[in-house]
């Protein structure tokens, strides 16, 4: 009790000296560390918010516990404020603060309105001047949807520019009618930038428009005899009528928004975004936030509002499923408008949204209680001291002995978590071919980077005992009291569901075939395996491309590909002439010699 005393006092001095200005506070304990940090329209009043204990959540009352000072940076306005929050606390992050953990990028559609005939293409990254963007789309299967009508309809080329200039004949995509051709002149570039045009106003979400002129067109080349043109324009009207035809009502005034629903459960919260873009749906994501209790949802939505939006585009309108005190303040910083709706098509797009929210957290706890009971029965099988956190699981890869690789894929109660998996060039070329020495040296790698935060509780290899013995033998100087090792090797007739498990000092065994738990090490196992191959296949695929045009200086990886692509092999590269050289795009005149006199010393 003494130290939410103490802590109260703190926030009480500080209120005192606390600016009525726009800003960011940040809480800090004894030690230094930083608790919380927090932004305000007026930082004194939100201080004092704090010091009504009584209405605070139970995860800020144990912050103001342990609060001993407190910081503050006075901003210009509302966005820098928003701006140097999410800097501080992607800088300290502060264990009070609803955190969320994202690096999702999201893909969108691009028309580069500088080139004679723009490309269209799917892209990731930074925007560049005179290059028309669509998005952003949730997921690359909701893009793929969009470019597969846009090519059937409006058929732009997707082709790269190296390609593009250096054909003699249309490709596969003409034959198929996904591409006008015009790499071969096939249409006309006027006829193309008229197609450009049509794409992006079927982007921008205008085909009532896109089909009026569409049908004038299909009636003039129909009076002139020109049933050819005519046929193709009816097709293309009847597509984009079964488009416009499934399309809602309810997103008719949708030309920059996303919709925000969210449900909260168990100490889980998660937030559902659905991207609407020019009266069309984009796609849905689902963002899911850990330890939750008695926070409340404008906490978690206000959190959630504040960070991502500062590393995404803001669209014109977010509408949220309830308003809160610190709304305007957001609408101010982001210069958008926050809404909800109690009624009307509106307030159902926002149940909707909701109703997904909930769907996606009960497929979570569903996938995470099967996980809990397979991790909960493989404490037990294997006598683990407690149900395991961490699982790191390893396999190698080569072509005898060539492109070594060794490869570690990662296990939580959360499932596989991708962005912990490591891959190990194998610098010992001496056991490149030895699957134990290979093992040896990827696990020593890997132990002299251990530290508590990324420990293991247990090890699965894939191998029998020859494999669990080189573990215990490469990992004997460290302790390994509280890491438990596994092995798991094929079967009779190399059946799976038959798998032997070997630990050290213990007889092999079978799991019960088909069981859950055998299934789930199966699963574990197969994953390394797949892992390990696939970088293998790309060690592997890099090489091929490795040539003579490696030793030149001057020549990189981009250049490289389009000398292949625009002469097809090194041979011919060898043969080219100074000028045909000049012809790939990108190589100049200097670099034409350079390549020139490397093949003709």
């Amino acid at each position: 009790m003494s130290d939410i005393k103490r802590g109260l006092e703190v926030l009480k001095s500080n209120v005192k000296t606390a600016p009525e200005k726009p800003g960011v506070y940040r809480m800090i304990s004894a030690s230094g560390e930083v608790l919380y940090v927090g932004k305000a329209k007026n930082i004194k009043k939100r201080i004092v918010w704090y010091t009504k204990f009584d209405k605070l959540p139970t995860r800020l009352k144990q912050m103001v516990a342990l609060v001993d000072k407190m910081e503050f940076i006075i901003t210009e306005n509302e966005a820098a404020a928003l701006l140097s929050e999410n800097e501080l606390i992607k800088r300290y992050h502060p264990r009070f603060n609803i955190l969320l953990k994202d690096d999702k990028s999201f893909p969108y559609l691009s028309l580069d309105m500088r080139e004679e005939y723009p490309i269209l293409k799917k892209y990731r990254g930074k925007k560049t001047a005179g290059v028309k963007y669509f998005g952003p789309f949730a997921n690359v299967t909701a893009l793929d949807n969009v470019t597969d009508f846009i090519q059937k309809v409006f058929r732009l080329r997707t082709c790269r520019n190296t390609v593009f200039k250096n054909r003699s004949h249309p490709c596969l995509l003409y034959q198929i009618k996904r591409c006008s051709g015009p790499c071969t002149e096939m249409i006309s570039k006027e006829d193309y930038q008229k197609s450009v045009q049509q794409v992006i106003t079927f982007l921008e979400g205008k085909n009532t428009s896109l089909q009026e002129d569409l049908s004038q067109k299909m009636m003039e080349a129909s009076d002139k005899l020109d049933f050819e043109t005519a046929l193709v324009l009816r097709e293309q009207i009847k597509t984009l009528s079964a488009v416009s035809g499934n399309k809602k009502t309810a997103y008719d005034t949708l030309f920059s928004t996303d919709v925000i629903g969210f449900y909260q459960q168990q100490g889980l919260a998660v937030i559902e975004v659905f991207f609407y873009r020019h009266c069309q749906n984009y796609g849905n994501v689902p963002f899911f936030f850990k330890e939750t209790q008695d926070t409340p949802g404008s906490e978690i939505l206000d959190a959630f509002i504040s960070d991502f939006y500062v590393t995404h585009d803001v669209p014109k309108e977010i509408y949220v499923p309830f308003l809160w005190d610190n709304t305007p303040f957001l609408e101010q910083a982001l210069q958008t408008q926050i809404k909800s709706f109690q009624k009307g098509e509106k307030a159902k797009l926002l149940a909707d949204a909701s109703v997904n929210a909930q769907a996606a957290l009960e497929r979570y706890f569903s996938q995470h209680t099967g996980i809990m009971q397979n991790l909960s029965e493989m404490a037990e099988v294997f006598h683990l001291k407690k149900i395991p956190e961490r699982i790191e699981i390893y396999d190698n890869s080569h072509n005898q002995g060539s492109y070594a690789v060794g490869a570690m894929v990662v296990a939580t109660r959360d499932g596989f978590d991708k962005k912990s998996y490591r891959t190990f060039n194998i610098k010992n070329t001496a056991c490149a071919n030895d699957d134990f020495g290979m093992m040896k040296e990827v696990l020593k790698r890997r132990f002299d980077r251990l530290s508590e935060e990324n420990k293991p509780d247990v090890i699965l290899i894939d191998g029998g005992e020859g494999q669990l013995s080189a573990v215990h033998e490469a990992l004997k100087d460290y302790d390994l009291s509280d890491i438990a090792v596994i092995a798991i090797s094929k079967g009779p007739e190399r059946n799976a569901g038959k798998e032997l498990y070997h630990q050290l000092g213990k007889p092999a065994f079978a799991l019960e075939y088909r069981s859950s738990l055998a299934f789930y090490m199966q699963t574990l196992r197969d994953e390394a395996h797949r892992f390990a191959i696939g970088t293998h296949r790309k060690k592997r695929a890099k090489s091929i491309y490795r040539s003579a045009l490696d030793d030149i200086e001057g020549i990189g990886a981009k250049r490289k590909k389009d000398l292949l692509l625009f002469f097809g092999s090194v041979e011919e590269i060898k043969s080219a002439t100074l000028k045909n050289l000049q012809k790939v795009d990108g190589v100049s005149k200097k670099t034409a010699e350079k390549i020139y006199k490397y093949f003709h010393k």
